[in-house]
C-alpha cells in the first residue's frame, strides 16, 4: 500500500494514541478502538507502524558524535532507587565549567529519543544528565511498550526521588559551574515542574507538556520557568490557564507558548505527532533560556 501521512490521519487516532501512550487504554483495547480507522486501504497493522516510534531512522545526534563526550555513569539516590544508572554528555572540547541540565524521560525510560535531546542539549555548551528511573528493574528495555509497564510499577515518591538526586549530582561535578536546570517531556515535563517547586536553588525549569503543580505549591517556586504547550493536547493544556493565575498571582518569572496545532509529543521526532516547525522553535527558545541562566 501507499506511505501513510500524517496529514491522511484523523486526530482522533492520534488521540487514541495518547491514550495508549499514557496506559488509559491498555493494547488490546487500542487496536479495537484503531480498526474504527482502519478504512480506505488502511489496516490496523499499517496504523500501528506508523504510530509507534521509530528511533533507528530518527537520531540527529549519534552516540559516537566525536564532537561530545558522552558516557554512562551511576549515580546515589538513597531515597530513591538506589543506584541509577544516567548518560551524562559534554562537548569534547569544553574549557572551564558549564552549565548543567537534567534531560527527564517520558513515562517509558531512558529511551533513544531522550538520550538524543541529551546531545543536542550537550552540543549547545552544556553537561547534562539523562537518568534511567527504570534502572531498578533493569533499566530501559528496549521497546516503549514494556517501558511503561516498568515505569508503572515504580514507587512515585522514589522516582521523584532520584530525579532530585540527580540534580545535586550535577551540580556538584567537577565539569559543571553549579547552575543547574532541568528539562522534560510528557511525564519529564511534570517532573519538571515538580523539581521547580521542590529545589530552591534550581536555576531553570523547561516543561514540555508536563502535569502542572498543585496551586498551593506554586509559592515555592524559585526558578524562571519556560513552559511549552500543544493547542490539540487538551488533557495537559487544558490546566494550564489555573498554574499561569497562580504564577502571576505569585509574581513568579515565567514564559509560557501553546504551538497551535500540535499535539502532546510535538517534540518526539521519531513518532508522527512531530511536528517540525513547533519543535524546532520550541527547542531554540529552549536553548536561549539555558543560555540567559545557566552561563
Amino acid at each position: 500500500m501507499n506511505q501513510i501521512n500524517k496529514e491522511d490521519i484523523k486526530q482522533e487516532v492520534f488521540d487514541l494514541y495518547d491514550d495508549y501512550a499514557h496506559s488509559r487504554l491498555d493494547r488490546r483495547a487500542f487496536m479495537q478502538k484503531l480498526s474504527l480507522y482502519a478504512v480506505g486501504g488502511l489496516t490496523v497493522p499499517a496504523l500501528m507502524s506508523f504510530l509507534m516510534p521509530n528511533y533507528q531512522d530518527n537520531i540527529q545526534v549519534k552516540a559516537d558524535d566525536p564532537r561530545l563526550k558522552s558516557e554512562y555513569i551511576t549515580y546515589d539516590s538513597p531515597n530513591g532507587g538506589g543506584k541509577i544508572k544516567a548518560l551524562l554528555s559534554k562537548p569534547a572540547d569544553a574549557k572551564g565549567k558549564l552549565g548543567g541540565i537534567i534531560v527527564v524521560h517520558e513515562n517509558r525510560g531512558l529511551n533513544p529519543y531522550i538520550e538524543d535531546v541529551a546531545r543536542r542539549a550537550a552540543l549547545a555548551g552544556f553537561i547534562t544528565l539523562a537518568p534511567d528511573a527504570l534502572t531498578p528493574l533493569g533499566g530501559y528495555p528496549g521497546n516503549d511498550d514494556q517501558g511503561r509497564e516498568l515505569q508503572a510499577k515504580r514507587d512515585k515518591g522514589e522516582m521523584e526521588q532520584d530525579f532530585i538526586d540527580a540534580f545535586h549530582y550535577l551540580k556538584n561535578h567537577k565539569d559543571c559551574n553549579g547552575k543547574v536546570g532541568v528539562v522534560g517531556f510528557c511525564y519529564g515535563g511534570g517532573i519538571a515542574n515538580m523539581m521547580a517547586v521542590r529545589l530552591p536553588d534550581l536555576a531553570a525549569a523547561v516543561p514540555f507538556y508536563g502535569a502542572q503543580p498543585d496551586a498551593a505549591d506554586v509559592p515555592k517556586i524559585k526558578a524562571p520557568l519556560m513552559l511549552h504547550y500543544a493547542s490539540l493536547d487538551t488533557r495537559i493544556t487544558g490546566g494550564w490557564p489555573a498554574y499561569e493565575a497562580a504564577l502571576k498571582t505569585n509574581n513568579k518569572k515565567y514564559e509560557a507558548f501553546i504551538y497551535e496545532g500540535a499535539n502532546h509529543g510535538f517534540h518526539n521526532d521519531t513518532t508522527p505527532r512531530y511536528d517540525k516547525t513547533a519543535a524546532e522553535l520550541a527547542w531554540k527558545r529552549t536553548i536561549e533560556f539555558f543560555k540567559a541562566n545557566l552561563k
